[in-house]
């Protein structure tokens, strides 16, 4: 196999590895509540979350698109990609891009371990940007777009990532505060009993909308990856193939279940209700969708938060764990900084070592972390057996049961 091929096949692979991650980090997005409120079993809660995860995910490719165009400035004057970049088999924009990727999935599943349900686009497009500052300086990212439109990373990641969880806020708490109105004169068992239903079927549209808009990232690495080595020319379309691949990967994801941050987003947060669940859910689909539909790469983990941030500010006499909601923030602050510096480092390291060597040393220092930061996480398990326990504040386990509870959870089954 051809060297440039052979990087190549790594570079799909772990982008494939990053949707995977992508899926399970982000599973809680649309189900947390569902299975908080019993609305769903944790496990069909989660298949259900990885069908539509599929299914969205065909539905469009503006995001995609986004993803393609909108980081690395990879046209020159004439509209073709950049010389620079796909000389040599494109080994200087693979070697972006694996960076890149490796830095994301760092990331995620560092902030998975801690059950701490940060951004998995924005530790992409973090580990993207860094990375190709350190390859191309920071004129090689795409910054803005040319003035007539809101497009490269300041419009199509940046300003979303800062006005819509806020939107969700805002309209997730008016939201519960209209539902519990209007039904103020309902008994809570008929009120609770009544919006499950609803909630599954808010909480299927937020996992329909997450396919539409997070799956669409990946098919945009891996087609800029294929511009890079010739394969593809189209920069306003997506491989078959490519598709299927991403969709295949983040519905598999999804199903596998992020058992940690599904904890933190469903009982950590808010001790959320029927009616709460589903006008968060429903929020986060209204924003999720009208964001993919604009190619907004937005972070759906911020979206669902602030919805059932909104839910709890919303309903009358609710309380919000404030606590795990700073840390959560403070989470979001640092990932687009820490992801990037995890790409830079990457393609630095990959870089110095050069050749095939390179990308072969930065796959094989993922697969030890990624290992390590497994096992480690097999000291205190979160699985559906026990995602739903009463939530304990611990100095030294902060966001995650004890092992004495996970075996107790066990024995309930």
């Amino acid at each position: 196999m051809p060297p440039e091929l052979l990087v190549l096949s790594i570079v799909i692979i772990v982008a494939l590895a990053f949707d995977f991650t992508n899926g399970f980090h982000d599973t809680g997005n649309a189900m947390a509540t569902t299975i908080a409120t019993g609305a769903l079993s944790p496990k069909a809660a989660v298949t259900l979350s990885a069908v539509l995860n599929l299914v969205g995910a065909f539905l469009s490719v503006e995001v995609a698109l986004t993803v393609t165009n909108a980081v690395v400035n990879i046209q020159d004057s004439t509209g073709a990609p950049r010389p620079e970049l796909i000389a040599d088999g494109g080994e200087l924009l693979l070697m972006i891009i694996l960076a890149g990727l490796v830095g994301a999935i760092l990331w995620n599943l560092l902030t998975w371990l801690f059950g701490l349900p940060s951004s998995s686009s924005h530790a992409l497009f973090g580990g993207l940007v860094g990375a190709t500052m350190a390859g191309l300086g920071a004129g090689g990212v795409k910054w803005v777009g040319d003035g007539t439109k809101l497009d490269g990373v300041v419009g199509k990641v940046i300003l979303p990532a800062l006005l819509s969880p806020t939107i969700a806020i805002l309209v997730a708490a008016v939201g519960t505060w209209l539902v519990f109105r209007i039904t103020s004169r309902v008994a809570d068992k008929y009120r609770e009993s009544g919006f499950r239903w609803g909630q599954i079927g808010s909480a299927s549209l937020v996992s329909l909308a997450h396919g539409t808009n997070d799956a669409q990232k990946t098919m945009g690495v891996i087609t800029l990856a294929l511009i890079a080595t010739g394969h593809w020319t189209d920069l306003h379309g997506v491989p078959f193939w490519v598709k299927l691949a991403c969709a295949l990967a983040i519905a598999l994801g999804t199903y596998i279940g992020g058992w940690r941050i599904i904890r933190t987003l469903g009982k950590g947060l808010v001790e959320i209700t029927s009616p709460q669940g589903m006008a968060a859910e429903a929020s986060s689909a209204a924003v999720i969708l009208t964001s993919s539909q604009m190619g907004f790469a937005l972070s759906t983990t911020h979206v669902a938060t602030g919805s059932i941030l909104g839910s709890g500010v919303g309903k009358p006499g609710a309380k919000v764990n404030w606590g795990v909601a700073g840390r959560m923030l403070l989470a979001w602050g640092i990932t687009l900084p820490a992801a990037g510096l995890a790409g830079a480092l990457m393609f630095w390291l990959g870089s110095l070592i050069g050749g095939l060597a390179g990308p072969l040393v930065v796959f094989a220092i993922l697969l030890a972390l990624s290992g390590w930061m497994y096992a480690h996480s097999r000291r205190t398990r979160v699985d559906s057996r026990n995602v739903n326990d009463e939530w304990v504040e611990d100095v030294t386990q902060r966001t995650l049961p004890t092992p004495t509870e996970s075996k107790k959870a066990g024995s309930r089954r």
